[in-house]
């Protein structure tokens, strides 16, 4: 190996004996199962209309929720073809209300309720 301008060559061989990262391996170690934190106090748990939504909502298939974003999606798209440009914002505003309502339903299906 080429020696870096202004090193010596023994200094050299001790830079290029280091890892990059020395931390590497107790961190592969140090992986643990996630736990949650238990709920301690009061107003951190949830009301009864919080479980009753979650209940309901997580009956709805997941993929329901991407291919309703994706009609919204084509459908202000037609809305914009067509001239409509009021018509195809409105509508256009849905896609990633109904996209974030994908992602909680698969995180209280996956998770369940706390």
């Amino acid at each position: 190996m080429i020696p870096a301008p202004g090193r010596a060559p023994m200094e050299q061989a001790a830079m290029d004996r280091l890892e990059v990262n020395p931390a590497a391996g107790a961190s592969e170690e140090a992986v643990k199962v996630f736990e949650p934190a238990p709920v301690v106090r009061g107003e951190h748990t949830e009301a009864s209309l919080t479980r009753a939504l979650e209940q309901q909502s997580a009956k709805i298939p997941s993929h329901w929720f991407l291919a309703a974003s994706l009609a919204t999606m084509a459908a202000s798209a037609g809305f914009e073809l067509v001239g409509k440009r009021r018509w195809s914002r409105f509508v256009g505003m849905w896609a990633p209300s109904l996209l974030v309502m994908g992602v909680y339903n698969k995180l209280v299906k996956s998770l369940g309720p706390r």
